[in-house]
């Protein structure tokens, strides 16, 4: 972090300081320069510990492991014996505040900061990897680390910046409205992204209509100088250009996208190139990232460079070199028995099920003559709403059109059920035909990973997906030798 003494922190959360038996001036003018954490364990020398009361533990217990691994004060919401403590009435305000702070110093430096703000119903965290990766070519970039990008995720990002951090990439994720705009009053964007409009959490925002209106919240934070990068090929992204001040930028494979990519080819691995059209010109671009979804994550993130000033050669080459960083995201391992594994199992919703079963058809057709085999190995998708049912029936209908050989359903919840039930009803007309697939309904993991272990063969593709707390994640890992949950 950029260094802050204790009677900085106090002046930019409206705290008090507890010097706790410290000469208070003394206490005041310690210095806040190493990392600000959450996570006792992460402490270290210089630290600022930052104890939230979460639902399952209260931060104030670990005061003192965050004392001992160097930590040098405490933001609190209760004086705390081990450290200096500077105490407020809600510590995630708090925090917001303090990283809005150090944003704003960041910002008043000569050199300046670039903040990068990205957001969308599937598609976040790979496309922050990719700028992160593509932006530091500008020079010293943070981005978030794996999927921080909600209240207390963002102000951990902006708390990284250094002196010498010139780009700052921040992910916004919303679970209601205000949410991105609340996030956007901690690190406001120069530039803003919005990828996608889906079918993600629409269980708590109660329709599609009302996460467009969230998520479009990022392009109205935006500043007169700023720029909008939109997907034109989703008409509720599109649409947001009415929501900005900013300069807009279509990007995506329609006619309208101004950033477009024409002549999308696959390779037997799912790895995408195309032509880029731009207003500065013409590119070959080859991405190693597996699936065809991310050639729309590719085209934003070049729009981004353009409007960072960076030439287009530049950002191709840089784009061409960057790899998967964030866990869990089409993460190919190849097997010495020759089985894939492509565990996706972070999270799951209809279009990411659907991008991802697509690329599981791409791979298996790679084998030329020799198909290979595949399993769709799939949990619930969760915080769907009322339409839950149909959505997971329709993944499983869609298992069954994309000519997968092998699905196994894991779960016994009622969506594994509609799951199941959509793909056997599929499945029993392409059985009609001499075609279809093997349907398995297990109850967990263990039973998903007894019957792979002992059917899978040499050249097989096993694809893993569902969301996070279905916790098909794991089962990926284990399927590709990674025993340690890391």
């Amino acid at each position: 972090m950029i260094a802050m003494s204790l009677a900085d922190v106090v002046a930019a959360t409206g705290g008090r300081l507890e010097p706790l038996g410290l000469d208070g001036t003394h206490a005041a003018h310690l210095v806040v320069d190493g990392p600000v954490v959450t996570d006792s364990r992460a402490a270290g020398p210089g630290s600022l510990y930052v104890a939230r009361v979460g639902e399952h533990a209260d931060g104030h217990r670990f005061v003192a492991a965050a004392a001992d691994a160097g930590a040098v004060a405490a933001l609190t919401s209760r004086t705390v014996a081990e450290l200096p403590c500077v105490v407020v009435d809600d510590v995630q305000t708090a925090f917001g505040k303090l990283a809005r702070a150090v944003l704003d110093r960041a910002l008043a430096q000569p050199e300046g900061l670039l903040v990068v703000a990205v957001t969308g119903s599937s598609g976040k965290t790979s496309t922050k990897d990719l700028l992160a990766q593509v932006l530091s070519d500008i020079g010293p970039t943070v981005a978030p680390e794996n999927s921080l990008n909600g209240e207390i995720g963002v102000p951990l990002t902006v708390c990284r910046i250094t002196a010498e951090t010139r780009v700052l990439v921040a992910e916004m994720g919303a679970r209601g409205l205000g949410h991105i705009a609340y996030l956007t009053q901690i690190a406001p964007p120069r530039i803003g992204v919005v990828l996608n409009v889906g079918t993600a959490h629409v269980g708590e925002f109660g329709s599609q209509a009302a996460i467009a209106q969230a998520k479009g919240e990022l392009v109205e934070a935006l500043p007169a100088d700023g720029v909008a990068v939109l997907n034109a090929d989703d008409p509720a992204v599109a649409a947001m250009a009415q929501r900005t001040a900013a300069q807009v930028v279509l990007v995506g494979e329609s006619a309208a996208a101004e950033v477009r990519a024409v002549d999308v080819r696959l390779d037997d691995s799912g790895r995408p190139s195309f032509r880029v059209q731009t207003p500065d010109g013409t590119a070959e671009v080859a991405l190693a990232l597996h699936g065809r979804h991310h050639v729309g994550n590719a085209l934003a993130v070049l729009a981004v460079a353009l409007a960072a000033g960076m030439p287009l050669g530049r950002a191709v080459a840089a784009l061409g070199q960057a790899r998967p960083v964030s866990r869990w995201r089409m993460e190919v391992t190849d097997r010495p028995d020759d089985v894939r594994i492509v565990n996706d199992a972070y999270n799951a919703n209809p279009d990411s099920m659907r991008a991802a079963l697509q690329a599981l058809a791409v791979m298996a057709a790679g084998g030329g003559a020799d198909r290979r085999r595949t399993w769709a190995v799939l949990g619930e998708m969760f915080e769907l709403g009322e339409d839950a049912e149909a959505a997971h029936a329709a993944v499983g209908e869609l298992a069954v059109a994309t000519g997968v050989d092998v699905l196994v359903v894991v779960g016994t919840g009622s969506g594994a059920q509609a799951m199941a039930g959509g793909a056997r009803h599929t499945g029993a007309r392409a059985a009609a035909s001499g075609s279809g697939p093997e349907i398995h309904e297990v109850p967990d993991t263990d039973a998903a990973y007894e019957l792979i272990s002992a059917n899978c063969r040499a050249g097989d593709v096993v694809l893993t997906k569902s969301s996070n707390a279905a916790g098909l994640r794991w089962l990926g890992d284990r399927l590709a030798g990674r025993d340690v949950k890391a």
